[in-house]
């Protein structure tokens, strides 16, 4: 058993979050990179590797003699598990560390239940997808888990979540943890649908927003490369903000007006049912918008007009070079993005949208577990967690 002192790991932690993304190095681009010593690169390289977390890769192309050996990120080290709850489905998913999904698996599932048989759920299914893909618990780093609802990120915990009673403060890192002994990270599922749509399709932006229509309507956002949750951990929460349009329409918050009142899913097809349309769901009116009705297309349309408006100031607030459209309201298509565009475009100053694309979310459905697996990812990796553990692989 080794017995590496503090500063040792630490510089190799160091070291291993230049490889992290993929890229194969050779040890001199990496004592370039860091200006550290060939023989300090080629210890800390040998430490990754005893660790199992880089891997050797094809040789660089020679200069002459001997190939130099690359190295990178090893996928393989471990796994994550990501869970993805909604208010009326879950989906649980096993990952490697680039948030590849190994194995998933949905259900129709109420939030409404409870946490004991919704995180039951998530914890039977983690044990059935680690046994389907021959991985042993142990190779688990961590835990990721979305939920519809505000979240405390230093707890973990639920806070006032509207759809979700009997959720209030209830530890789920701790409840987790006792039936899976590795570090649970749990997040607002907008906040880990902008890191899914981040890693999956825009890697290199600093600035991102992404914005989910469904039952209700929110925002994560990324500014810097940094997720921002705010004071309270309610950052985003664009579906409260008032429209003027809406001024007399009533929103289960108690107020009047409100953005998710008037263009989520649910109202959406109230307005079409006070047209003589029949639509009780966002599922019944992406139906409509499919089969070219045109009544619905118009109400979609004017739901992204009322979306950009909200926008607009949120535009200027935080000068994002990309809006990513997702949920459920996002797969009727280009009508919904329209509308936003219409207003956001026309609004918001030259400078300001310049160079912004408002575009729909490009990872889809797996918005959720992407993010919950790169929730997991960035935790099991960061610096200070390799600093102050032993991570080595199960065989």
């Amino acid at each position: 058993m080794t017995t590496d002192s503090p500063q040792t790991i630490s510089g190799v932690s160091q070291l291993f979050q230049l490889l992290r993304d993929g890229v194969p190095r050779t040890r001199a681009e990496l004592a370039k990179s860091t200006g550290l010593a060939r023989s300090t690169i080629a210890a800390r390289v040998d430490e990754l590797m005893r660790m199992g977390l880089i891997t050797p890769v094809a040789d660089a192309v020679s200069t002459g003699g001997r190939p130099p050996s690359q190295f990178a990120l090893n996928p393989a080290a471990k796994v994550v598990l990501a869970a993805d709850l909604g208010a009326s489905h879950a989906t649980i998913a096993i990952t490697d560390l680039t948030g590849r999904v190994l194995a998933e698996h949905h259900d129709a599932l109420d939030i409404a239940l409870g946490p004991v048989p919704v995180l039951t759920w998530v914890v039977e299914g983690a044990s059935k997808l680690l046994a389907e893909t021959g991985h042993l618990e142990s190779q688990v780093a961590a835990v990721g888990i979305g939920v519809p609802g505000p979240v405390e990120h230093s707890t973990g915990q639920p806070v006032n979540p509207p759809i979700m009673p009997g959720w209030d403060r209830f530890d789920i890192p701790g409840w987790v943890h006792d039936h899976l002994p590795v570090p649970v990270l749990v997040d607002n599922d907008v906040n880990i649908m902008a890191l899914g749509e981040r890693a999956a399709a825009w890697p290199a932006v600093e600035h991102l927003m992404f914005v989910k229509v469904a039952t209700g309507i929110g925002a994560g956002l990324i500014s810097g490369g940094e997720l921002q949750r705010g004071a309270q951990g309610i950052a985003g929460d664009i579906g409260h903000v008032r429209v003027a349009r809406g001024s007399d329409v009533p929103c289960h918050c108690g107020n009047r007006g409100c953005l998710e009142a008037l263009a989520s899913g649910p109202a959406i097809a109230r307005a079409l049912r006070e047209q003589g349309v029949e639509a009780h769901s966002g599922d019944d009116v992406v139906d409509l918008v499919k089969r070219g009705n045109i009544d619905a297309i118009q109400a979609v349309r004017q739901a992204g007009r009322d979306i950009g408006e909200v926008l607009t100031a949120a535009v200027s607030l935080m000068n994002p070079s990309v809006i990513a459209i997702g949920g459920g309201m996002a797969r009727v298509g280009e009508h919904l993005i329209a509308g936003v565009r219409e207003v956001v475009y026309t609004r918001s100053t030259p400078l300001a949208t310049e160079h912004l694309s408002i575009v729909q979310s490009t990872a889809g459905e797996r918005t959720g577990i992407i993010g919950a697996s790169m929730l997991a990812v960035e935790h099991a990796l960061s610096p200070e967690i390799l600093s102050s553990t032993r991570f080595v692989t199960a065989v």
